[in-house]
């Protein structure tokens, strides 16, 4: 196994190397979601190699983010023109990543505190959901959106891993619409299926996660494309494959230890796919095979090793 990550930890150095050289990333446009998956590896990086450059630039990074993205409460979507607004999940996942930079440098905990203390009224509908996406003030729900499904269980969760005490309302809040809702909650894509799996991991004894664990694997299983190796964006669309989809899907499947054959094989065919557009010298496209190449901070087996 050692052997093995050192040779994901060496294609992922290749690959940082290649994207900085690119001027794709962390030197290209700023991307919420992109950039809070770059801080966990970066962290994931100075913890397997004990090197204190990788910890600067994750907070270079952050840096980068507050001065471009960041608004008075909350952070912009994007750099682009077409990326305004604030999506919840992207909050959630941005606060994931202040969280493990903030075990090791205390006051990213802080800003993470504060980031909840700040978006968590204009998103939170009591009793009901999480808006999935608001005006870039916050003022309103942006036209057009109505509730995100997997919000209130990606909130609930980032909040007890970053402060059980400090957040105790938020996360009661939180926890009243996942047990209202859980049972009902059916997941069609890949990436969604992928991040629900990731979610389960940290409380995978609580009822919700049970169930949707059990669900999320069943359908993935139907999604499964053999040969040549990767799963369909939905299930009866066998020819529609996205990359940072699968390596959404590949964090989640390795989070509850599920099918490591199958990350494998995945891996291995998006090492040589082009899909001819956009997404192949997309940040997310390999910012997220980084991380399906080594998960690290983001699974419960490596925390705190």
């Amino acid at each position: 196994m050692k052997n093995e990550m050192t040779a994901n930890v060496k294609k992922v150095l290749t690959k940082l190397d290649w994207m900085r050289e690119q001027r794709i990333w962390p030197n290209g446009m700023r991307y919420l979601w992109t950039d809070a998956f770059g801080v966990v590896l970066l962290v994931s990086l100075y913890h397997e190699l004990k090197q204190n450059r990788f910890l600067d630039q994750a907070q270079q990074l952050v840096a980068d983010v507050e001065r471009v993205l960041g608004r008075r409460r909350g952070f912009r979507i994007g750099q682009a023109a077409d990326r305004d607004g604030q999506y919840f999940h992207y909050l959630a996942m941005w606060i994931y990543a202040l969280t493990r930079l903030g075990k090791v440098v205390p006051e990213y905990r802080a800003k993470a505190i504060q980031l909840v203390k700040d978006v968590h009224p204009a998103f939170v509908i009591p009793g009901r959901g999480v808006q999935w996406k608001m005006l870039e003030d916050l003022s309103a729900p942006y036209p057009g959106f109505g509730l995100g499904a997997l919000d209130t269980f990606h909130g609930y969760v980032v909040y007890r891993m970053l402060d059980e005490d400090a957040l105790a309302g938020e996360i009661r809040r939180m926890k009243t619409i996942v047990k209202r809702s859980y049972q009902d909650l059916v997941i069609a894509q890949d990436l969604g299926l992928g991040m629900m799996l990731w979610m389960t991991c940290f409380f995978p004894e609580e009822r919700w996660a049970r169930v949707h664990r059990e669900r999320s694997l069943a359908m993935l299983d139907r999604m499964w494309t053999d040969p040549p190796g990767y799963f369909c964006r939905e299930f009866g669309m066998p020819s529609v494959k996205f990359a940072f989809t699968n390596f959404g899907v590949s964090l989640g499947l390795q989070s509850v230890e599920a099918w490591p054959e199958r990350v494998a094989r995945l891996n291995a065919f998006f090492e040589t796919y082009r899909s001819g557009d956009e997404y192949d010298t997309d940040a997310i496209t390999h910012v997220m095979a980084c991380v399906s190449y080594f998960p690290g901070e983001f699974t419960p087996q490596h925390i705190g090793t």
